[in-house]
């Protein structure tokens, strides 16, 4: 326990500055450092001009001047209008769980990847947040190439003019635009290798000349008189006759409905899904304020704030345009013109100027957004060596390696040579990313956590659930091969990360949601419910040292079938006479040596002024609700020296000893620690922490208390159970003596222990490690009594176990010569104290019969009612099972099995 000076919130957790929680020498010494770096440069950007101005930018890019003609044309207004709808209602919902999200905490760079990581945890968020990053490269291709499409339009050389007329000096075709986009490229590389705080400055100059654009525009539409075109494409013999009409009505009508043609860009028919993709990359920019998250001076007031804003501004032009240049351009102008609104324009330049500067601000906000992604990829480790150099920064803290890599990729993009060719990819990688940002806020909300506290509230699982939904639909509508494909992908990279386990700090929302759901489930696990056919082992084992008993807990694993399975360990102390709780702070220590075994275990510890008072509060208060355990297994007590399983284990020890991942979060616990936490195993000299009295009394209270017991002996000698084993069983043998071997008069092959010890040898046999074993049950009989009952007994118990479907062979064993030595020794011991030649008879039985067995199951006799037998007790166990090797002894208190259906 901490003492009272103690801060309340470690520095990063309550995500605030260090001097609002505190120094870093206020850091526990076993916390896990945080591998993202605080920025030297300090936070500079304000609401306006890092999240408005970007996202505005963002979603005007090339669609505003270049693709808004192109929409209406195909679509028409109605169906345009639609698009632009259903694109912000999409982008709408996201945008709420993103106000939510960036609400609840403090923000470090990285935008929409830290947001989806730190919510889904590292599997998730890596993958996401990757395809993010690579949606961010292909958009700044896009850009790149709609920029260049532009530029070509004005000073393009047509293919059979041989000299060049006025402006028109560039050369046409495929490598051309390569060359022209490679140059603009290395313009946004260069701009985004200065800083954000320059180009987030230079954001604001270009917004003003687009707005000036836009403004021209509608002014245009007032201002230019009606006009005819005639439209050529290249070196195409096609020539087309367009008309700006001015404010028409006829015109209008006429481009109400849709007229879906070539597009003569890419020579291919246009549809509802491929025009929507192309106009739904103005709705790509909602989160380049978010990415600039790193750079905000208030993250959690900013993001929400300013892409609201922006979202409407957008929303409400884009309306107002679409409605524009339908009432004032025919069709087959908006169609076969994509710069058709440099040719209505008072004075041309005005688009030109909007169109260059729009395109280029979008190419380096998707530049640097995708550099402050792959950054903190980089720094949260989550894809090793590869993304290893993208953490370098310069001093005042801009990622210029993570720029070199987003350039490098854009630059492979612009191959692509069209605008409209990777329109469609660019948008379903948005989409998915936008579902995950849902499928974020969804897992928060549902997970119910007391600290998702947003401060914005207009938000709810239905409109996450919505979002995603309509974020999948739209994306199958607009190709379903990349949608398919980018799903696949998404898979690959879960996969992949979870086979790295990269544990973190983070939180992860998928312990919230388990924990949130298996609470409904344990109140709906009712006891009173219960059924006897549905039985299963809900074990509690005992281990004093992990050291000498490891097999015993694989070899549990196993006997489980899918049931509890707890460790139980009793720490001998007061509380009243500590300073505090020693138990708490061995947690870790346990579960880690629940990670390095590969068994599915809980663990529970306790202190106790005793052991046997110890194991009584856990079998009481372990579990919960229909979920407690319902059999006890201890270790063996005899004198044998124990084996230390931890030099023998190469998980444990030698060379791999000291691999694992270079920077993984440990929890606090690495091996050595490990290692030196458990005592070393006890030896012959050394004290017992357990009398023979308390050991039985333990026994006695666990039947008491209506669970049945276990004693496991010579585990150690047990191999092939560990998780790297490839052991299968067909080797093996399992051993049962179903009869209550120290009482011979007893020939009920049928009560409730006998059946309890063939059910337990069953569900071993079912187990991955043991299915193939075989199973032998051995019945013991006097042969050479005049009561020849037992062949009775033998029909009847093959029977039993047809009717149990329990497949085994039957091995009848006479033991004629065993029971003639049984003769009970005369004074108050006698209901108590067994010959000794019996017991050596016995063992020796089992020797001849089950030497070879993998692992025995024998009947564990009732422990004495008195203290004062349990040394005797004890005796007659260990002289029975002496040097049999792995042994099961069992007592069963509780019906296991069922015939009927």
């Amino acid at each position: 326990m901490s003492d009272e000076r103690t801060p309340l919130v470690t520095p990063g957790v309550c995500g605030l500055t260090m001097a609002t929680c505190g120094t870093l020498a206020d850091t526990p010494p076993d916390s896990p450092p945080d591998t993202r770096e605080i920025s030297k440069e300090p936070r500079k950007l304000n609401t306006f001009f890092g999240v408005m101005v970007p996202t505005i930018l963002s979603m005007f890019s090339i669609v505003l001047f270049l693709r808004t003609g192109f929409v209406v044309g195909h679509a028409g207004l109605l169906q345009g209008l639609v698009m632009v709808v259903v694109a912000y209602i999409i982008i709408m919902l996201t945008i709420l769980s993103i106000c939510a999200i960036s609400t609840n905490g403090a923000i470090q760079g990285g935008g929409a990847y830290y947001m989806i990581s730190r919510s889904l945890g590292p599997e998730f968020g890596g993958s996401i947040g990757l395809m993010f990053f690579l949606a961010k490269v292909f958009a700044c291709g896009e850009y790149v190439l709609g920029l260049v499409e532009a530029i070509l339009d004005v000073f393009g050389m047509d293919a059979e003019m041989p000299i060049s007329e006025g402006v028109r000096v560039l050369r046409q075709g495929y490598w051309y635009t390569v060359l022209y986009s490679s140059v603009i490229l290395l313009l946004c590389l260069v701009v985004c290798l200065v800083g954000a705080h320059i180009y987030s400055r230079m954001g604001f100059g270009i917004l003003l000349l687009v707005t000036v654009s836009l403004l021209s525009v509608f002014i245009s539409s007032l201002a230019v008189k009606p006009q005819s075109f005639v439209i050529t494409h290249g070196n195409q013999s096609l020539r087309y006759n367009a008309s700006y009409t001015s404010f028409n009505l006829t015109t209008l009508k006429n481009n109400l409905g849709s007229g879906y043609s070539l597009d003569y860009s890419t020579n291919s028919v246009m549809s509802f899904s491929t025009v929507f993709a192309v106009m739904f990359t103005s709705c790509t920019g909602i989160m380049a304020g978010a990415n600039m998250s790193g750079d905000l001076e208030t993250p959690s007031v900013s993001i929400p704030k300013g892409t609201i804003v922006a979202v409407i501004y957008t929303f409400i032009v884009y309306i107002l345009l679409f409605m524009l240049v339908s009432a004032t351009c025919d069709r087959t102008l908006l169609i076969q013109d994509y710069g058709f609104l440099q040719r209505i324009n008072i004075w041309p330049p005005f688009v030109t100027i909007g169109i260059y500067c729009g395109a280029l601000f979008a190419a380096m906000c998707s530049m640097i957004g995708a550099s402050r992604i792959l950054h903190a990829l980089a720094m949260d480790q989550l894809f090793g060596l590869p993304l290893a150099p993208a953490t370098i920064t310069t001093k005042s803290g801009n990622p210029w390696m993570a720029v070199l890599y987003t350039w490098g990729l854009a630059q492979c993009v612009v191959f692509a040579g069209q605008l409209n060719a990777v329109a469609s990819l660019v948008t379903v990688f948005y989409l998915l990313a936008y579902a995950a940002v849902d499928l974020a806020c969804l897992a928060l909300e549902w997970a119910s956590a007391p600290n998702f506290r947003p401060t914005f509230q207009f938000f709810s699982w239905h409109t996450c659930l919505l979002g995603i939904l309509s974020c999948l639909v739209m994306m199958f509508v607009i190709n379903p091969v990349y949608s398919s494909a980018s799903i696949v992908l998404l898979l690959v990279l879960l996969f992949f990360l979870h086979y790295r386990s990269p544990t973190s700090s983070w939180g992860y929302v998928s312990q919230a949601l388990i924990f949130h759901q298996v609470r409904k489930y344990l109140l709906m696990l009712d006891v009173r419910k219960d059924h006897v056919k549905f039985w299963r082992p809900q074990v509690l084992l005992m281990v004093a040292n992990p050291r000498s008993s490891c097999q015993l807990i694989l070899f549990v694993n196993q006997l489980k079938k899918g049931g509890l399975f707890v460790l139980g360990h009793v720490q001998l102390g007061d509380l009243d006479s500590l300073p505090s709780d020693p138990v708490q702070l061995q947690y870790n220590f346990w579960l880690s040596l629940v990670d390095k075994l590969g068994v599915k275990a809980f663990v529970d510890l306790t202190l106790s002024p005793s052991v046997r008072q110890g194991t009584q509060h856990l079998l009481r208060i372990t579990g919960l609700g229909g979920m407690k355990p319902n059999t006890l297994i201890l270790g063996f007590y005899d004198s044998c020296t124990p084996e230390d399983f931890f030099l023998q284990d190469t998980a444990f020890c030698g060379i791999a000893a000291g691999q694992g991942a270079e920077g993984e979060y440990n929890f606090g616990v690495d091996l050595p620690s490990l290692q030196a936490h458990f005592p070393p195993v006890r030896h012959v000299e050394s004290p017992r922490w357990l009398s023979p009295e308390e050991y039985v009394g333990i026994i006695a209270d666990a039947v008491k208390m209506n669970k049945n017991v276990c004693l496991g002996r010579y585990f150690f000698h047990l191999e092939g159970e560990g998780k790297q084993s490839k052991v299968d069983g067909s080797e093996r043998t399992i051993d049962v003596w179903p009869l209550n071997l120290l009482q011979p008069g007893c020939r009920d092959y049928q009560d409730v222990c006998s059946l309890f010890l063939l059910q337990m040898a069953c569900v071993l046999n079912m187990s991955s490690k043991w299915r193939h074993a075989r199973m032998r049950i051995f019945l013991n009989v006097e042969s050479e009594s005049s009561d020849q009952g037992w062949v009775v007994n033998e029909e009847t118990f093959r029977e039993l176990l047809k009717k149990l479907r329990i497949r085994a062979s039957i091995k009848i064993v006479p033991w004629d010569s065993v029971v003639q030595h049984h003769t009970r020794s005369g004074g108050e011991e006698e209901s108590h104290a067994l010959n000794g030649e019996f017991l050596l008879a016995v063992n020796s039985m089992l020797m001849e019969h089950s030497s070879q067995a993998a692992v025995r199951f024998l009947y564990l006799p009732r422990p004495p009612a008195h203290h004062s037998f349990s040394q005797m007790y004890l005796a007659q166990l260990e002289a029975v099972t002496n040097g049999l090797g792995p042994t099961l002894l069992i007592h069963g208190v509780t019906p296991v099995t069922y015939t009927d259906l």
